[in-house]
């Protein structure tokens, strides 16, 4: 039997239970039950505050390091789906999007006046030889 949360994006959820725990006229009833279901969700830490950006992001990271273990591997996936984050496996989508920010961060050396001439040497190289330019 299906409720009628099982058809919310979980994104959003958690968003809004996130909201309730930082607003003043919310009951500490609310707050406490918000709390419980981020932490059903995963998307709240061990020490009570909801995972950042930053902490997802290392998360999504450890899928795609080598030298990661396959349990270390599945740990973040569940984590990362928790928190409404959707991780595809076996397909190269995060590994094509990586090549495409690492390009895009030589071409954004090359315009930029604080990078020596030594490093848009080595940008317009690698760039030649990845295609990029």
């Amino acid at each position: 039997m299906s409720s009628e949360s099982d058809n919310k994006d979980p994104v959003r959820v958690a968003a809004g239970l996130k909201a309730t725990l930082h607003r003043d006229n919310v009951s500490d009833e609310a707050k406490q039950h918000a709390e419980e279901r981020l932490k059903e969700m995963g998307a709240i830490s061990a020490d009570q505050q909801p995972l950042s950006t930053r902490e997802l992001g290392g998360y999504k990271a450890t899928l795609n390091n080598d030298a990661t273990s396959d349990k270390a591997k599945a740990h973040a996936r569940e984590i990362l789906e928790a928190a409404g984050h959707t991780t595809v496996v076996g397909e190269d989508v995060d590994t094509d999007e990586h090549k495409v920010r690492v390009l895009a961060g030589y071409k954004a050396a090359l315009h930029n006046p604080r990078v020596s001439e030594e490093a848009k040497q080595h940008a317009r190289e690698y760039l030649q030889e990845h295609g990029g330019i």
